[in-house]
């Protein structure tokens, strides 16, 4: 039976869906046995008192923070360390690691597509993960030669959750109005969502919230609930047992990068409104929305509005930076996707579900888009999560 030792304490949403992969794994190789280190232990011994404890339980493997331990003195143990890696990756163990600048990038589409022109971002200097989030972001953004608004909270090591309201409510104000911020996780658009009820500013229509994690209630608690982009957390959590399980035994001896990927966006409340100027183009939007699983033609679209066809493609091309084919064939498969993740339904059922009535034609479409068929992305993101090897 291998012992891991958890030198993490997994009171996040994101945290505690790692260990439910990482758990699920261990209980197809056999029960692993893991063991937390009380904080109080840390704290009243040191880093030297935390290899003192691995060493007389006789830990088998180590999945830690890197704000939580001294990985040079760890390296000292000669077991396997998996890190769940925060301030940056480190290419002397293996990293539970992100897609955190395509997470940024989705963020933008999703923002673009709904008509924003005004943009912010909200996030934590000292993360990897939120510094990346905000280079995929901004870089999007800027290929649409749009502006960015930047505020990062700089606070050090575990003060990242404080934050102030006065200057965060300030810079909320200072925003150009409507804007989409897009938060570097949930617990950033959980601030932002308090201090906007704090100085009445109403989201969605002066702020549209998105952040990171999809952590349900964060994301709840927040008035109104919050969007968020779900992460493959939980089969990132699996690939990691695995990983470590083959570190165990030797199969593999060079440390690996296990990156979580984006998946699809939780739309809740936050996100709801459209910014589009035009009311005309507003309307064709939620009329796609409500009806993007029935029939429909650009023919259909141009009678819910008093705009002859050539008039609405080309203001909805204006507006959203998609034709009118090419923004209903987007969220038809961004719904396709998501019901291939989120439920059981057979792939010809969830085809049509998602507005395609012919299954061939959606495959076709879906594996121009992901690069992968529909039963192919289903069977990863149920299964695995993408691995790849560090460079040395």
């Amino acid at each position: 039976m291998a012992k891991i030792l958890l030198l993490t304490d997994f009171s996040s949403g994101y945290s505690r869906n790692l260990l439910k992969g990482i758990v699920r794994y261990s209980k197809e190789v056999g029960n692993w046995s893991f063991q937390r280190m009380p904080l109080y232990y840390r704290m009243l011994y040191g880093e030297n008192g935390v290899v003192e404890w691995a060493k007389k339980w006789q830990a088998d493997a180590i999945i830690a923070q890197l704000t939580d331990v001294n990985i040079e003195l760890l390296n000292d143990l000669n077991i396997p360390i998996i890190v769940q890696n925060y301030r940056d990756r480190n290419k002397a163990v293996s990293n539970l690691t992100g897609d955190y600048f395509n997470t940024g990038v989705m963020a933008a589409k999703f923002f673009l597509n709904r008509g924003y022109r005004n943009f912010a971002f909200y996030g934590f200097k000292g993360a990897i993960w939120s510094r990346e989030r905000a280079d995929g972001y901004s870089h999007e953004i800027e290929k649409q030669e749009y502006k960015l608004a930047i505020l990062e909270n700089d606070n050090k090591d575990r003060e990242e959750w404080s934050y102030n309201h006065t200057v965060l409510g300030n810079w909320l104000q200072s925003l150009p109005k409507p804007v989409a911020l897009f938060a570097c996780d949930d617990h950033f658009a959980l601030q932002i969502s308090e201090t906007c009820n704090v100085y009445n500013i109403n989201v969605p229509d002066d702020i549209a919230i998105l952040g990171v994690d999809n952590d349900d209630l964060l994301c709840n608690i927040s008035d109104p609930p919050l969007s968020s982009i779900v992460l493959d957390v939980e089969n990132g959590g699996y690939n990691a047992g695995k990983l470590l399980h083959q570190l165990i035994t030797k199969e593999i001896t060079e440390p690996f990068n296990i990156v979580v990927n984006p998946l699809i966006i939780e739309r809740r409340k936050s996100t709801e409104k459209y910014a589009v100027s035009d009311k005309n183009i507003r309307t064709i939007l939620n009329y796609i929305e409500k009806n993007y699983a029935n029939h429909l033609s650009v023919e259909e679209l141009v009678k819910q509005v008093p705009l002859s066809r050539r008039v609405l493609e080309k203001k909805f091309k204006e507006e959203t930076g998609e034709s009118l084919y090419q923004y209903i064939q987007n969220y038809r498969i961004d719904q396709f996707t998501r019901l291939l993740i989120t439920t059981d339904y057979s792939l010809f059922e969830a085809a049509l579900q998602s507005g395609f009535e012919n299954y061939k034609n959606v495959s076709r479409i879906f594996r121009k888009y992901k690069s992968l068929s529909p039963a192919e992305y289903r069977k990863r993101y149920k299964c695995n999560s993408s691995v790849e090897e560090i460079e040395h």
